[in-house]
């Protein structure tokens, strides 16, 4: 590990020469390139030449108290040396997690798509929680949402809500919440007062570049139609709605909740570009099993991963045994505490992988 963290910083080193190169500097592409390696490395870098001052004061504090000094300069050597080593053994472990290999698509803007499983309109309305979760998530980042398409039932849910959320690392804190959720509560279309479990899927897909994903035109089949509202009320009197298929995979993906229908092909192809990738990226999975079984947020959809139990006002991650007591804060976008005890966990099955 330390043969390549020299390496690293030899290379941290280069590139802060090259960040002074007036060749480079004029040249806007091989500065924002440079700039950006120097960016990635830079915390390694950092946190290793805080590990080195760190062996350094404890090798000099073992060498000082092997020769005869005063009791009361001993002492303060001891706490000093013990206070250093304690450091020390944090500054390895975070070295370790600096060094596991990033997801290439960690710092991507996502598509989520939420549909409705089984439960009916109970099922539909879930969607709809789970759609507003993920807003309030992003405002509380800083982030912004865009709808993609959306199939509303007429009493505040969702059979199915498409939406990109755009920011800075999105990918890296909502790649974990792909999978089956499931709601036990009374539903608001029950009088009974009995509780039901219900369903919704979601699925979190990094968005890809143009130059990731490459459409033969010829294999789409374009078809434009009337965007509808609740029950079939028209909300646009021209054929602004489109679909898309894709040929050779048999994806179909529609957009109507722009008016004009350029804007809803756009936006149809950046949906069907994404999903590509996807199928590209789980067959690479699927061979790389091992690599797969090792991951905690990007595994199978059909895996139930989430239970949201609203008379008990819990929610259960499955894949790593937490509960947390505070349902209300958690549907309000308060999902931090989950993001980061699943990161953690992955890093940790990571780190004992390596």
């Amino acid at each position: 590990m330390y043969e390549n963290l020299e390496a690293f910083e030899e290379k941290f080193k280069s590139l802060e020469q090259d960040l002074m190169d007036v060749n480079i500097i004029s040249d806007s592409k091989k500065y924002q390139k440079t700039a950006i390696e120097h960016a990635e490395i830079e915390p390694i870098v950092n946190k290793y030449r805080e590990y080195k001052t760190l062996v350094k004061t404890i090798k000099d504090n073992k060498d000082m108290l092997r020769d005869n000094i005063e009791d009361e300069l001993r002492d303060l050597v001891k706490e000093e040396l013990k206070d250093a080593e304690d450091k020390l053994e944090g500054v390895e472990e975070e070295l370790r997690i600096l060094l596991i290999p990033k997801d290439p698509n960690d710092n991507k803007n996502v598509i989520m798509e939420i549909r409705a499983g089984a439960g009916g309109d109970e099922a539909a309305l879930f969607a709809g929680v789970l759609y507003r979760q993920y807003v309030r998530y992003a405002e509380r980042q800083g982030w912004k949402t865009d709808i993609m398409n959306t199939n509303e039932i007429g009493i505040g849910g969702y059979k199915e809500v498409v939406f990109m959320i755009i920011g800075k690392g999105a990918y890296s804190r909502l790649k974990y919440e792909s999978g089956v959720h499931r709601v036990q509560r009374v539903p608001e279309t029950e009088s009974s007062g009995r509780i039901h479990t219900s369903t919704a899927t979601v699925a979190v897909l990094p968005e890809v570049e143009d130059v990731e994903v490459e459409i033969d035109p010829t294999e789409i089949k374009f078809d434009v139609f009337r965007a509808s509202g609740n029950g079939g009320q028209c909300v646009n009197t021209t054929d602004s709605a489109v679909r898309l298929t894709h040929i050779p995979t048999g994806l179909v993906i529609s957009c109507q909740d722009e008016k004009s229908q350029l804007k809803n092909k756009e936006k149809a192809l950046k949906v069907l570009k994404t999903k590509l990738y996807d199928l590209k990226m789980r067959e690479q999975q699927g061979e790389l099993s091992d690599q797969r079984s090792a991951q905690i947020g990007t595994g199978d959809r059909s895996e139930r991963i989430r239970t949201y139990n609203y008379p008990q006002g819990r929610v259960t991650d499955h894949r790593i045994s937490l509960t947390l007591h505070k349902i209300d804060q958690i549907v309000d976008g308060d999902i931090d505490e989950i993001i980061d005890a699943l990161t953690s966990a992955e890093q940790a099955a990571n780190i004992n992988k390596a």
